[in-house]
């Protein structure tokens, strides 16, 4: 992924469609409803991952204080 592969997904794809697995062909056209952003996400350097991880932490705090925050919890 550092080489920034985008632009050969297409020939990936035809090569997939050409072989005989169909898990990869269901994928395949999944890609293909929004091709424009998965070969932009591969292709950019720009990247959200940091944003993500910020999500990913606040979800995680959130499940863990699901439930705790009582009245006792918040006097303390």
């Amino acid at each position: 992924m550092n080489r920034r592969p985008g632009r050969d997904l297409g020939q990936w794809a035809e090569r997939v469609q050409a072989d005989d697995v169909p898990a990869l062909h269901g994928f395949v056209n999944g890609l293909g409803q929004d091709l424009d952003a998965v070969v932009a996400g591969l292709s950019l350097r720009y990247s959200s991952g940091a944003v993500e991880g910020r999500n990913n932490k606040i979800k995680m705090i959130k499940r863990q204080m699901f439930g705790r925050a009582n009245f006792d919890l918040l006097r303390r």
